[in-house]
């Protein structure tokens, strides 16, 4: 009776320590989270992630929504907002290391739900046996994360129709409202320019 009841002490004890790393591992994520994470300003939009951050020109941004895919006869709503580029050589050229990595790992479930459009499962793996390739666009080379970062851009604006994807949890008003005002800051932009 008393080993059981040790044993039982025990897997309780081991419960709670679990439990507590766990909370500390996410009260230090929330702590480490941007306060800021996207900036406007007369230039371009700037996404703040906790890896690091990136700069999209005004004159860079093709079109922003929010990406759908279909499922049998129903549109869906990701739960992104989408960026379509009109290079994308300015991203790869200036993003670090550690956001191209955060990123990918995140946006697997992205991967996925492109992969998932397309029944063909040998085109997935075609993907992802290039991805891990060199990476050419408008006679740039890029290795490394940085071709693996731009074949996911590629494949995802080739599958879900945009570039970049930027979580919607992020942003500090309702996704309609914040593509309204990043589409009046584009227009505002060019306006200026010409």
């Amino acid at each position: 009776m008393a080993i059981y009841l040790n044993a039982s002490l025990v897997c309780c004890g081991i419960s709670f320590f679990s439990f507590g790393a766990i909370a500390l591992i996410l009260g230090l994520a929330k702590v480490y989270e941007p306060e800021t994470t996207l900036a406007l300003d007369d230039k371009g939009l700037t996404y703040f992630h906790r890896r690091g951050k990136v700069s999209i020109g005004w004159d860079n941004i093709q079109r922003v929504d929010i990406p759908r895919v279909t499922n049998g006869l129903d549109t869906i709503e990701l739960s992104y907002l989408g960026i379509k580029l009109k290079h994308l050589n300015p991203i790869l050229d200036n993003i670090s290391l550690r956001l191209a990595t955060g990123l990918l790992t995140e946006q697997r479930p992205l991967l996925v739900t492109a992969a998932s459009q397309d029944a063909d499962l040998a085109t997935l793996e075609t993907y992802l046996g290039a991805e891990f390739g060199p990476l050419v666009i408008e006679g740039d080379r890029y290795r490394g994360v940085l071709a693996m970062f731009g074949h996911r851009c590629v494949m995802l604006d080739t599958r879900l129709g945009y570039h970049l994807y930027i979580p919607q949890d992020s942003l500090d008003r309702e996704p309609k409202d914040f593509i309204t005002l990043l589409r009046q800051r584009i227009a505002q932009y060019h306006r200026l320019a010409d």
